[in-house]
């Protein structure tokens, strides 16, 4: 079927979105065109917003729309430990545990070779130079569980240990190519609990 074409536009960014397909896409177009226009409209705000008003922070690199973010602005944060993250989401499902008391570094990805992305292509740089102030006494790797967030964790270990700071990896509570934010607070918070040394 050939929709008119603002019908057609509209589908085929939405199919840009992770986990829709051109079935989903033409779904949510369809809802999307039966709302009343205030809430499209509402959307198209938001999205535009959020595009202008987010950054990284200077210090973390987490999404924030004050530079630093709230975490590493919060004086009651213990700045000698560090948890290094993949993503944005990943903070915000440790923080669901309101286990981790430390600061964050957002790596922005994982080593991923057959991808084309190399530890240059993550905030690396930007870790070792946190690290290098002499205020961080642990480093806590959380990447994911999947081939390339461990290869991420094995690398940062090789780096950093010679350094003398002392690193750890959460404990093996995560499925093998699970993700931070699809785990549930119980299973992070035990993940962190257990973590051990590289």
């Amino acid at each position: 079927m050939i929709y008119p074409a603002p019908i057609q536009d509209l589908v085929n960014e939405l199919a840009k979105l992770p986990g829709v397909g051109p079935k989903t896409a033409q779904r949510l177009a369809f809802f999307l065109l039966n709302r009343p226009e205030g809430e499209a409209e509402l959307l198209a705000r938001a999205i535009v917003s959020a595009r202008q008003k987010i950054q990284y922070c200077s210090v973390c690199f987490n999404f924030t729309d004050q530079d630093p973010c709230a975490i590493c602005r919060n004086a009651g944060r213990d700045t000698g430990l560090i948890m290094v993250v993949e993503h944005p989401k990943d903070v915000v499902a440790m923080e669901k545990t309101r286990e981790f008391k430390g600061r964050y570094h957002v790596l922005h990805g994982a080593i991923a070779p057959m991808d084309g992305i190399g530890p240059e292509d993550l905030k690396v740089r930007e870790l070792l130079s946190r690290i290098k102030t002499g205020t961080i006494r642990e480093l806590v790797v959380a990447t994911g569980s999947s081939i390339e967030g461990e290869a991420t964790a094995l690398y940062l270990g090789r780096l950093i240990k010679p350094i003398g700071v002392k690193i750890t990896r959460i404990a093996r509570g995560l499925p093998m190519g699970g993700d931070l934010d699809y785990t549930d607070e119980v299973t992070l918070m035990k993940a962190f609990e257990g973590r051990q040394e590289l």
